[in-house]
């Protein structure tokens, strides 16, 4: 219980709302109504807006129970006079108006929708309080900063880029300096990229490109850098015999043995009846042997 008050904004000390009677038949309709007018207001308000001249866009309307009462949800760069809207609008839908800015992921949350994972948006079923995402997040996550895969619906990057990232953070305290340049026999190794749960790092010889890209172990690359530092030179990355190697999943054919047509319907061989020559169908047939 406490936690849901915590995560409403709710003060647990704080008074609740009184709970009058119990809603009628009559009260439920006039709120359904109510909520039915709410997609055609957003419109005509849009319109308004736009004709006078506004530089804002209405996301949602939202009605009060009652039908008294419609708030509206609006999205804007800059600061909008909006008292001869609130006129017109008054006029137009007799009732009671309030205008409240909103942000492009609250904007998103209150519409809703599908998002990239394929599950309901977060900002429309759990999130209450939206934490700043950076870009510092994806970059811990070594993700690739391409701007249509980190963006959600509402423009801005993703919410999810920060569930995972203390847990990076944490895992990163115990990598060496990604900056450091390794000094080998074959030439200097920069790093490239960092696989945190495996402990690995990769290595190529091209500050720039992929060359001789070599996965090497975060402890194997704490000692050479310790070496570098005594000015020892170690002669490779890593040892022939220790390269690492992703598990390959090997795959047997089970339809090897098989037949495809074993399913198929197999046509039943019916002998054909023997046809007797033309002469000898209107044949009468011998009774017997002996004569008449």
């Amino acid at each position: 219980m406490l936690q849901q008050l915590r995560k409403n904004n709710i003060p647990p000390t704080g008074e609740f709302k009184k709970v009058y009677r119990k809603a009628k038949l009559a009260d439920i309709e006039k709120w359904q109504k109510a909520i039915d007018l709410e997609e055609e207001t957003m419109i005509k308000a849009r319109e308004i807006a736009q004709n006078l001249g506004l530089n804002m866009k209405i996301g949602d309307v939202e009605y009060q129970g009652d039908g008294n009462k419609a708030t509206f949800y609006y999205i804007a760069e800059e600061r909008v006079d909006f008292r001869e809207l609130i006129k017109v609008l008054a006029e137009e839908f007799r009732i009671r108006i309030e205008m409240k800015q909103i942000g492009a992921r609250q904007e998103a949350g209150r519409i809703g929708g599908i998002g990239s994972c394929g599950r309901e948006l977060c900002c429309s079923t759990w999130i209450t309080n939206f934490v700043s995402v950076t870009t510092n997040a994806a970059k811990d996550q070594e993700l690739s900063l391409n701007p249509q895969k980190l963006a959600g619906q509402c423009g801005k990057l993703k919410c999810c880029l920060n569930f995972e990232h203390d847990a990076y953070v944490d895992a990163q305290k115990e990598f060496p300096d990604t900056n450091i340049a390794l000094e080998t026999r074959q030439g200097k190794a920069y790093h490239l990229k960092t696989d945190v749960y495996k402990k690995m790092m990769w290595y190529s010889f091209d500050q720039n490109y992929a060359v001789n890209l070599t996965a090497v172990p975060v402890e194997r690359v704490q000692q050479i850098i310790e070496k570098n530092k005594s000015g020892e030179i170690v002669e490779e990355l890593v040892k022939k015999d220790t390269l690492f190697t992703d598990s390959v999943t090997e795959y047997t054919d089970v339809l090897s043995n098989e037949s495809l047509h074993k399913f198929d319907n197999k046509k039943k061989k019916t002998r054909k009846k023997r046809r007797r020559p033309p002469q000898q169908r209107n044949r009468p047939q011998r009774k017997g042997n002996g004569q008449s």
